[in-house]
């Protein structure tokens, strides 16, 4: 189903944005919900936000509404997620996720492929 890849993590102050992407390889990208997750030092993976297969519905984590915004270029098969706002609670490697062909983006357990992640770090 081909592979996920993220980047444009790093180190930002706390107040900044960073803007992450992550390409795939997957033949019919279109076809697919997408999401990003992260986890932090010491805690499990959490839901940040996803994704429609077109692109029109989003679904966010009480934590960053407001703050991050998904978005995704079918012509590029690459989602991306825009942070603003950050603060030093968004530290986490963020990992971009795949759902099940003709899913539903809202149905965060069927996010089962994943990409390698990208760091970020948010100081105070």
């Amino acid at each position: 189903q081909g592979q996920l890849v993220e980047s444009g993590g790093g180190l930002v102050q706390a107040g900044g944005s960073l803007r992450l992407s992550c390409a795939a390889s997957t033949r019919i990208f279109s076809w697919y919900p997408m999401a990003w997750f992260r986890q932090a030092p010491g805690k499990e993976r959490e839901f940040v936000g996803s994704i429609s297969r077109g692109g029109g519905a989003t679904d966010y984590a009480d934590s960053v509404k407001g703050r991050f915004t998904i978005s995704r270029d079918n012509a590029k098969n690459t989602v991306y997620l825009q942070m603003n706002s950050l603060k030093p609670a968004d530290t986490a490697v963020y990992y971009c996720a795949r759902g099940r062909v003709h899913g539903s983006h809202v149905d965060v357990s069927s996010f089962d492929s994943w990409g390698q992640g990208t760091q970020v770090t948010v100081s105070s």
